[in-house]
């Protein structure tokens, strides 16, 4: 029987599962107890092993972020040399869509069972599942991630309402992170579970964060730089210089580099945002996390190890920066994949709208968790979104970085980006397309329910308890942009009124009787309703005059 292991570009560890299963094979090879003796004591042959590279895939539905498309192309390819390094026998394609490159390799190579890690993105499972295979198409469970899928939804299960607090304490306790021991069992270390109100500082003036690691690209990626140019294939943003890290040892460097030179200070600062300062204190891994070149559960542990030695000594690592950091990944990194599984599947889901792509056909039994849109925003997305080219100081600043290197800090995309798009009455949907092709650690598994649930409560609080919307005050608290801004932050009517402000109150106004349901809008709406009438008035027409002067977007697919 020739076995087949096709390794997906989000894939790219040594220890994925599904490379694993060969590991397993040769230790056991007749399928019997392993605590058994073989009776013939042959050694099954090496898995063929391929990685496909599809222009359709990173063309259509969407275009890629040029620092996205050279990462993965450029980390694929140095993963098919330490796989062959290691022993394997690996294919590697340059193919025009994956199911040609897929059904040659097949047909070459005879395979008869082809072994896939489940994909962390459902349209490229229902894509691969869908497919006429000659041969049995064989799941092995994801392992690039601490919750399993049967783990989380149990959890869920026991929640009407589920929250990302109840989830992060769990996970302390099930991984036994940051715990100490008392009478009564383990407790949070320092008292407490969380200490995000001690991570709110906003900048001051002299901050001088540390530049970020990065790495002259080697033979390898230039080659990927070169390719893609030579092929002209679409894309968003620039595609030099690159700095990110292709290899698992580099991607290693990274998380030494933080733990040792950024996380003393990452936690205090993480929600500012300075001028010319794209990286301030965090810590840059999401992109490798989410290849698969380092892992959450050796990220966690190294932060964590960390804070245990550097206790008692001059350098002691702050409590709150490691709780804020780990926060981040073993928290709301499991949270938005474990939700963004089990939404669809309560809902008996089957995604099948048309920035879905090709890769559903399905038909639907309930509207997709990705196509929802609870307060039937339909405005256009604006076209500076993908140019940059905007008065408003932080759209503008937020955006330049993004074109420049793909990436934007949680503050930034929810504050600046998702925050506009909402109060401006964006589409959910034209939104998360464009989040998916700006930036360099964009998958579907966590730009939905973030950009759809959290930023744009567009599925009317299934995610977050309300929604973030904000006027100029909250980007004039947390940033310096407001100062060199063409608008005025106080401003809520006249020409140099701030469009986050106008914005804003009509958004109050506009959906007040949706938003007094929430429960913990009643504050703000009761501001709202004790407004001078002629000020809401003029803002709400300022808001809609903004609308009328502003075209939508060009055509992404010739932004080059």
């Amino acid at each position: 029987m020739g076995i087949g292991i096709w390794v997906l570009g989000d894939q790219l560890g040594l220890g994925q599962a599904a490379l694993m299963t060969a590991n397993q094979d040769r230790a056991n090879p007749d399928g019997a107890n392993p605590d058994q003796a073989s009776e013939t004591g042959a050694k099954p042959p090496q898995p063929s092993v391929l990685l496909l590279e599809s222009r359709q895939h990173v063309t259509q539905p969407r275009i890629y972020h040029y620092q996205k498309l050279v990462l993965i192309w450029s980390a694929m390819r140095h993963f098919a040399a330490e796989l062959r390094a290691a022993g394997w026998s690996v294919t590697y394609g340059r193919v025009e869509n994956f199911e040609t490159g897929l059904r040659d390799w097949l047909k070459a190579e005879n395979i008869t069972e082809l072994r896939v890690m489940i994909p962390s993105d459902r349209p490229f499972q229902r894509f691969l599942e869908q497919l006429d295979l000659p041969c049995t198409l064989v799941w092995v469970a994801n392992n690039h991630f601490l919750w399993s899928q049967a783990d989380f939804d149990a959890w869920a299960q026991g929640y009407k309402q589920l929250r990302m607090e109840n989830f992060y304490r769990e996970g302390r306790k099930r991984f036994n992170i940051l715990l100490e021991d008392s009478i009564a069992g383990p407790v949070p270390e320092g008292g407490q579970w969380n200490f995000d109100k001690d991570n709110r500082k906003p900048p001051k003036t002299g901050l001088q964060p540390p530049p970020p690691l990065q790495f002259e690209p080697d033979a390898v990626t230039r080659q990927v730089i070169a390719d893609i140019q030579a092929e002209e294939i679409p894309g968003f943003g620039a595609i030099e210089p690159f700095g990110w890290a292709v290899t698992r040892g580099q991607a290693l460097q990274v998380l030494e580099n933080f733990i040792q030179v950024r996380l003393k200070t990452f936690g205090p600062y993480q929600d500012a945002m300075v001028v010319g300062e794209d990286t301030l204190w965090h810590a840059l891994l999401s992109p490798y996390l989410n290849l698969g070149l380092l892992q959450p559960s050796e990220v966690i542990e190294a932060v964590e190890v960390a804070y245990q030695r550097s206790l008692n000594t001059a350098d002691a690592l702050d409590l709150a920066s490691v709780e804020g950091f780990i926060r981040q990944v073993l928290g709301w990194r499991e949270y938005m994949q474990g939700l963004y599984r089990y939404l669809d599947a309560e809902a008996g889901e089957s995604k099948n709208s048309e920035h879905s792509g090709h890769y559903s056909s399905h038909a639907r039994q309930a509207q997709p968790y990705g196509d929802r849109n609870w307060f039937n925003h339909t405005q256009p997305l604006p076209a500076f979104f993908w140019t940059g080219q905007t008065e408003m100081n932080c759209l503008k600043q937020t955006l330049d970085q993004t074109l420049r290197t793909g990436y934007a800090h949680h503050i930034q995309r929810l504050m600046v980006l998702a925050n506009f798009a909402l109060i401006a009455g964006l589409n959910p949907q034209e939104t998360e397309n464009w989040f998916h092709s700006a930036f360099i650690d964009a998958y579907d598994w966590v730009m939905q329910t973030n950009v759809i649930g959290m930023g744009l409560f567009a599925d009317g609080g299934k995610l977050s308890s309300k929604p973030y919307a904000a006027s100029a005050n909250y980007i004039h608290k947390m940033s310096n942009y407001c100062q060199s801004c063409t608008y005025n932050f106080k401003a809520k009517t006249g020409d140099r009124a701030c469009p986050f402000n106008y914005f804003y109150w009509d958004f109050l106004a506009r959906h007040r009787d949706k938003l007094k349901r929430q429960g913990r809008m009643n504050l703000i709406l009761g501001q709202l309703d004790r407004m001078e009438p002629t000020v809401l008035e003029e803002m709400r027409s300022q808001a809609a005059h903004w609308h009328q002067v502003h075209n939508p977007a060009v055509n992404p697919s010739v932004i080059r």
